[in-house]
């Protein structure tokens, strides 16, 4: 019987493809669902045979455990180095997004406010 191994929703390209790969190298059986024509679907990662679901799960996690650490150094050298992208850096590299989303905060804000206030009247 199928069992479901990893939901794929929102993960980085580059790692589903290292994990597809880390499972056809360790010779485990598994197969894949997409997000369907209109994304409703959960697109995941499914295991063929559930006995093999504790060794994927070990695989995986020793993964994502060294990635994490890959991304922790980077970040570190880059903070170091100062090359480590701030809030100002993002916003002078895209001003009108930052503007656009500070206008969206502040206008669902007000209309909160006012319809709280003006319920009690």
């Amino acid at each position: 019987m199928s069992v479901l191994l990893l939901k794929l929703r929102f993960v980085p390209d580059d790692e589903a493809q290292d994990i597809r790969e880390l499972l056809a190298d360790n010779e485990i059986d598994y197969y894949e669902t997409g997000a369907g024509i209109l994304g409703f679907s959960m697109p995941a990662i499914w295991l063929r045979n559930k006995s093999q679901l504790i060794r994927a799960r070990q695989l995986i996690d020793d993964y994502q455990e060294q990635r994490a650490t890959q991304a922790r150094t980077e970040y570190n050298q880059q903070r170091i180095s100062g090359t480590s992208k701030t809030i100002l850096d993002m916003i002078k590299e895209d001003p009108a997004r930052f503007f656009g989303y500070l206008f969206a905060i502040l206008f669902i804000i007000y209309f909160t406010v006012v319809l709280f206030f003006n319920l009690g009247k």
